[in-house]
């Protein structure tokens, strides 16, 4: 039986986006998305979750999401979750999960968020980039060659 782990999310970054290289040079941008609901209670009155979640993007498209992308910035994610464990400091295991983003797309207008200089050269107000599937499948890379 072949199960299904897709994510697809539309938020706002929570804080400029992080760019690091692994020990083999491919780039990986990493960044918070803060998604909300909102609905109203049983009183009558409005209520509001936010939830946050953290991105990786590999390749290519990290790098255009490094340059782009900045605090306050919408952004439609598509991608899958993926769990990964390090042993902290102490020798604690540690787990996280993140959403491998697939695809990026850059929404509202191009100055929101985002430095206008790093804009100015950007005449769309949505840019769609692919990246490759996971980083498990990409060339050499693994969750043992993240940088974090």
């Amino acid at each position: 039986m072949m199960g299904v782990n897709r994510v697809t999310l539309v938020g706002n970054l929570g804080a400029d986006p992080d760019v690091k290289k692994t020990a083999s040079g491919k780039t990986v941008t990493l960044f918070n998305l803060a998604t909300s609901r909102s609905w109203i209670n049983r009183e009558g009155q409005k209520q509001q979750h936010t939830e946050w979640h953290r991105i990786v993007v590999w390749g290519k498209q990290a790098e255009t999401c490094a340059e782009y992308l900045a605090k306050g910035r919408q952004v439609y994610i598509e991608g899958h979750l993926q769990t990964r464990s390090w042993d902290d400091d102490q020798g604690q295991k540690r787990y996280t999960t993140e959403v491998v983003a697939n695809q990026v797309l850059f929404l509202g207008s191009p100055n929101q968020g985002a430095n206008q200089d790093k804009q100015s050269n950007q005449n769309q107000t949505e840019t769609s980039y692919q990246s490759e599937p996971s980083f498990t499948a990409d060339k050499g890379s693994s969750s043992s060659d993240l940088p974090f």
